[in-house]
C-alpha cells in the first residue's frame, strides 16, 4: 500500500557498493516517463549516471549535502524545460518523488539533492556546474539529483506520534496552540 511506502521511506545517504541491474534501472526509466505532469506537457528529461567517476563529480555539485551521490549506484539528474512549461519545477518535483517512492518499493534507498538556486562555489551555481559537467543544453534547467542504491544504513520509520497534525486544517485555516487534530 502507498501509505506503507510513505511510512518507511527515509533519506538514505550511505549506500553499499552493489550496482543496480539493467532491469531495475529500466524500471526507473519507465516510472519517470509515467510521472504526472501539468497538462501532459512532460517538460522533464533525465540523465542516469552510474559510472563511479561521474557519481564522484556529481557529489561535488553544491557546497554541501550532495556527498552521498558518490556512493550511490544511480544518480537521476532531473531536468526541466522552462520554455515549454511554466510549472516545470512542480513537474520535476513530482518526478523526483516518483523515483524515491519506487526506490522504497524496490527495497532501495534514495536521497534528494536540491540544486536549483544553490551555489557550487563562490563563482558558479550548482546548476551551471552540472550543466557543464553533463553537457546539458541551455534550454534545460537542472532542478535536482536523486541518488539511489542499496541502503548502507538503516533508519527507522518516523513514528506517527512525531507527525505535526497542527499542519492539517479542516474546512478552513484555524491556528491551534495545543496539539489537537483538525479532524475527528
Amino acid at each position: 500500500m502507498m501509505i506503507d511506502l510513505l511510512r518507511t521511506r527515509r533519506s538514505i545517504r550511505r549506500f553499499t557498493a552493489r550496482p543496480l541491474d539493467r532491469e531495475t534501472i529500466d524500471l526507473f526509466a519507465e516510472a519517470l516517463l509515467r510521472s504526472p505532469s501539468s497538462r501532459g506537457i512532460n517538460p522533464w528529461e533525465f540523465i542516469f549516471a552510474t559510472e563511479k567517476p561521474m557519481l564522484e563529480k556529481l557529489s561535488h555539485a553544491k557546497v554541501c549535502h550532495a556527498e552521498f551521490l558518490a556512493g550511490a549506484a544511480l544518480a537521476v539528474v532531473i531536468l526541466g524545460n522552462e520554455e515549454t512549461s511554466d510549472v516545470w519545477i512542480e513537474d520535476c518535483s513530482i518526478a523526483a518523488i516518483i523515483v524515491q517512492l519506487l526506490a522504497t518499493d524496490l527495497g532501495l534507498g534514495s536521497c534528494w539533492a536540491q540544486l536549483r538556486n544553490r551555489p557550487h562555489d563562490a563563482t558558479i551555481s550548482a546548476e551551471a556546474y552540472v550543466r557543464q559537467l553533463l553537457g546539458i543544453p541551455e534550454h534545460l534547467r537542472v532542478g535536482m539529483i536523486i541518488g539511489v542504491g542499496y541502503p548502507g544504513e538503516t533508519k527507522m520509520p518516523l513514528p506517527s506520534g512525531k507527525l505535526d497534525f497542527n499542519k492539517i486544517h479542516q474546512d478552513r485555516y484555524r491556528p491551534r496552540t495545543s496539539v489537537e487534530r483538525a479532524y475527528s
